[in-house]
Formats: structure tokens, sequence, C-alpha cells
């Protein structure tokens, strides 16, 4: 079994991976799912206050989920979200950043109502490669847990 409940540490940092942003996926996504100028095309983006192609702030969270579920969900007894708290697009990120994930545990229960679970809160952040914070997301997690009963 991977990762449980007992697992998340309040106060732990680790690094979840990164990712370089191309300009052909940036402009793939904003097609798809978020179509504004500064997103699919350069002559729109030049027209915009960020004067380049900047990623969707989606794009960036769906890169940021994929990297969460393959370097640590995978294997685990996660369970799903009941979803985000808090969402900050801090500073855009541009075709050829890399961002590199950190995920930190704030809090965590087992739940009052089904206490073979419990509900981790964490915070993902999203750092280019200058060291800028780009993205953060507060987010709760339910984890299944390894042994029910032993954890309070």
């Amino acid at each position: 079994m991977g990762l449980s409940y007992e697992d998340m540490e309040v106060g732990k940092s680790y690094e979840v991976g990164s990712h370089t942003f191309t300009r052909d996926e940036i402009v793939r996504f904003a097609e798809q799912f978020d179509p504004q100028p500064f997103h699919v095309s350069d002559a729109g983006a030049a027209a915009s206050p960020y004067g380049t192609l900047i990623a969707s702030g989606w794009h960036t969270c769906s890169v940021m989920m994929g990297m969460l579920v393959r370097n640590v969900l995978a294997g685990s007894t996660s369970m799903g979200s009941p979803g985000i708290d808090d969402l900050r697009w801090l500073k855009p990120v541009r075709v050829g950043d890399t961002i590199r994930m950190m995920n930190s545990v704030l809090d965590k229960r087992v739940s009052a109502s089904k206490p073979d679970r419990g509900i981790v809160s964490t915070e993902w952040q999203g750092f280019n490669q200058n060291g800028e914070l780009v993205i953060t997301v507060r987010s709760k997690a339910i984890f299944g847990l390894r042994n029910p009963g032993a954890a309070a």
C-alpha cells in the first residue's frame, strides 16, 4: 500500500515534480478550454497587459494535478477531494517557464462520521525557474486510514 492518512505529517513540505510549459501545449490547452487571446495567439498576447503568450491558470492547475497524481497519489489511499478552498494565480506562466511544485500538509483530522478515513488540508505552491511563486492552491483531500481506530 502506498501513501495513507497516517503518512501525512502536519508541517511537512515536499517537492512533487516540475514541468516546462511549451508554446504548443499552452495554445492547445487554451484553444480547447480557455480561448482568451493572450492564451491562444502571439498577436492577442502582444495586445494584452502580458505582452507575450501565457498559460491559462487552469492549464497550470491541471499540470500540477497531473504531477500530484503521478508522483504522490498513485497507489495511495486517496479517495478524492471535497474541493478547493483558495486558488491564486500570482504571476503569469510564460512559454519556456519551468514550474516546480511543492506540497505542504497544513492540517489533518480523522472524519467523525467515517472513521476509516481522514481529511488532509494541503497547500500546493508552484515556483518558476527564478524561484518566484506563481500559483497557490489550498485544498482538502480524503485519505483512507491504514489502521482505522489507531489514529486520533
